[in-house]
Formats: C-alpha cells, sequence, structure tokens
C-alpha cells in the first residue's frame, strides 16, 4: 500500500518515539485481557493517534476524516478508549515531565 502524504497535524518522528510506548503498552494490556477470539488489531496506532489530531485541529467530524486515514469508526473507538482508559492523561503527565527535565526542574510531586 502506497504511503499518504503527510498532514501539518501528523506527528513527527522524534514526537511519535515519546509517545509509541505508552499506546503499545495499552494495546498489549488490552490484547492481554480480550478473548482469544476475532482479528488482531489492524490499524497503525500512528495513524490513528494522527487521525485523532487531524480531528483535533481542523474540527472536522468524525466521519469526514480523509479517506487515506484508517476508517473513522476505528479512529473514534480508539479516541473514545484511550479517554475512558486515561491513556490521554498519561500522555500528558508524561509529556509535561519531559518539559520539566529539559528546563532542569524537578519531576512534579505524584498526588497520594
Amino acid at each position: 500500500m502506497e504511503e499518504r502524504r503527510a498532514y501539518p497535524s501528523d506527528l513527527s518522528d522524534a514526537r511519535w518515539e515519546l509517545v509509541e510506548p505508552v499506546l503499545a503498552a495499552w494495546r498489549a494490556e488490552r490484547s492481554r485481557h480480550a478473548l482469544a477470539i476475532g482479528c488482531p488489531p489492524e490499524h497503525d496506532l500512528g495513524e490513528i493517534l494522527n487521525a485523532i489530531l487531524y480531528v483535533d485541529r481542523t474540527g472536522v467530524l468524525w466521519r469526514y476524516l480523509p479517506h487515506d486515514f484508517p476508517p473513522w469508526e476505528a479512529v473514534y473507538g480508539y479516541f473514545a478508549k484511550w479517554q475512558k482508559d486515561g491513556v490521554f492523561a498519561q500522555l500528558n503527565g508524561l509529556l509535561r515531565e519531559l518539559v520539566r527535565r529539559k528546563e532542569g526542574r524537578r519531576p512534579a510531586r505524584r498526588p497520594v
């Protein structure tokens, strides 16, 4: 399959490398608890995240996602699961800690 042209909202390779371990761990954890029936996941997590960022940055409705992204139903399904499972909060915390370290600040205290 031909690679799609990048959108301005796509993550760079360097930014993808920062968030990929969190998303891969989420997928592995969900797979561990899933029944051993059905098809394995078919969509690339990077493309799912790029589609979510496209919706966020452009304001387009889910159903109007360009056809070179995974199907909008799949993208929205991942978005809803990641929201419910706290993945976006986890990514926000990770990125906040990276910025604090880069600025030479101590890690934020974790609530008990």
